[in-house]
């Protein structure tokens, strides 16, 4: 019931769910300043993924391959790469390391985050810089790909960060997308894709993979939230975000009422 509360809150005052989830991020990267702790999706399986990844990498297995999942639907090299909403820098690490590309920028809009991703990550050719989805801090025209990572749902308007991205793409640019709603809100996004000129080259729902790979990182997320020393209810709570099995959110994907959808799509300008 709470859930509702709050969704139905946020529908209401879409300003205020920014404000909450930017102190959200804020709270998490302070209280959760592992460096070790780099990625925070819930992460994909699938049978057809064998990633050949360097041992450091490897713990983080189900959350670099939805990465992975979602930009390798084109071929990265050589290009100029954003990613809005890179929350601790572990996807766009990825990126950089292991898809060749030219130039790999990660914005957020908690700059708790962005100087925690500046002090853990010395990348020749990536940078992180503070940024409201919103409101891009760059000219127009500037990047080949834009990757949008489990992030949406946070903004208080898709339809504003799509013709952002729009305005940052180059013509003929990729919009490289992935994020959960609840069923009866996923017409909706997709009419805004469509509605801000886009093309959907490909649209998958995941939900399956997202529930499989929870279930496999329950036992690492569970130990993770446990280092925290946290309990009672806020341990709860960072469970569900979590999507750990038998959390309310792992359940929500189970029952259907929570969709997760992979879109690729070319921006029309």
């Amino acid at each position: 019931m709470l859930y509702k509360i709050v969704y139905f809150i946020f529908q209401l005052f879409p300003s205020l769910k920014k404000w909450f989830w930017k102190k959200w991020y804020t709270v998490l990267v302070n209280k959760a300043d592992d460096p070790d702790l780099r990625f925070m999706n819930y992460g994909y399986f699938s049978e057809k993924i064998a990633l050949t990844l360097n041992e450091e990498d490897e713990k983080d297995r189900y959350s670099i391959q939805l990465y992975h999942h979602v930009v390798s639907q084109i071929d990265l090299t050589g290009l100029k790469v954003l990613e809005v909403g890179s929350g601790r820098g572990g996807g766009s690490s990825y990126i950089s390391r292991y898809l060749n590309v030219k130039e790999m920028i990660g914005v957020d809009i908690s700059p708790t985050a962005v100087d925690l991703c500046n002090k853990i990550y010395n990348i020749n050719n990536l940078t992180f810089k503070v940024g409201d989805s919103e409101k891009l801090p760059f000219d127009s025209n500037t990047f080949d790909a834009v990757i949008n990572i489990e992030s949406s749902h946070c903004y208080a308007s898709m339809d504003n960060f799509l013709l952002e991205v729009k305005r940052v793409l180059k013509p003929g640019g990729s919009l490289l997308f992935c994020d959960l709603r609840r069923k009866e809100y996923l017409d909706e996004m997709l009419e805004s894709i469509n509605s801000n000129r886009f093309n959907i080259i490909e649209k998958q729902d995941i939900t399956p993979n997202i529930i499989e790979a929870s279930i496999k990182m329950t036992d690492d997320r569970k130990k993770d939230i446990k280092n925290l020393q946290v309990d009672g209810w806020f341990k709860k709570i960072l469970e569900s975000f979590a999507a750990t099995d038998g959390s309310k959110v792992h359940q929500s994907f189970k029952d259907g009422y929570m969709k997760y959808y992979s879109i690729y799509c070319q921006v029309d300008k």
